[in-house]
């Protein structure tokens, strides 16, 4: 195809505009539009005590913030938490698993 059937008239060059684009100034009120929160804690035991160790990071309002701490604990207040966790993971799994039965014939 040699010949298209329609020609394209001249086309006219214009100036860009020289003004800039308006900057949108950040919001500090109000809900943010990206925010997060992360924390860990870390629990070991060394012969009769028990160490602690925890971070917590946040970025709200476009600020960000940590937090960090060590201690220790005494061992039976470990071995409390541990075995509160333990009954509180076995409760949930029980009530899991009572949910099962009734599908049974």
């Amino acid at each position: 195809m040699k010949r298209y059937p329609v020609k394209p008239g001249p086309r006219v060059l214009r100036k860009a505009e020289p003004a800039l684009p308006a900057v949108v100034e950040p919001v500090s009120s109000g809900s943010p539009f990206l925010s997060f929160s992360y924390s860990w804690t870390e629990v070991s035991t060394t012969g009769g005590n028990a160490k602690v160790r925890a971070k917590h990071a946040r970025y709200e309002e476009g600020r960000l913030t940590t937090e960090q701490f060590e201690g220790e604990l005494d061992r039976g207040v470990y071995e409390r938490a541990m075995r509160d966790a333990q009954r509180r993971i076995l409760d949930q799994w029980s009530l899991f698993l009572r949910s099962f039965p009734s599908l049974l014939p």
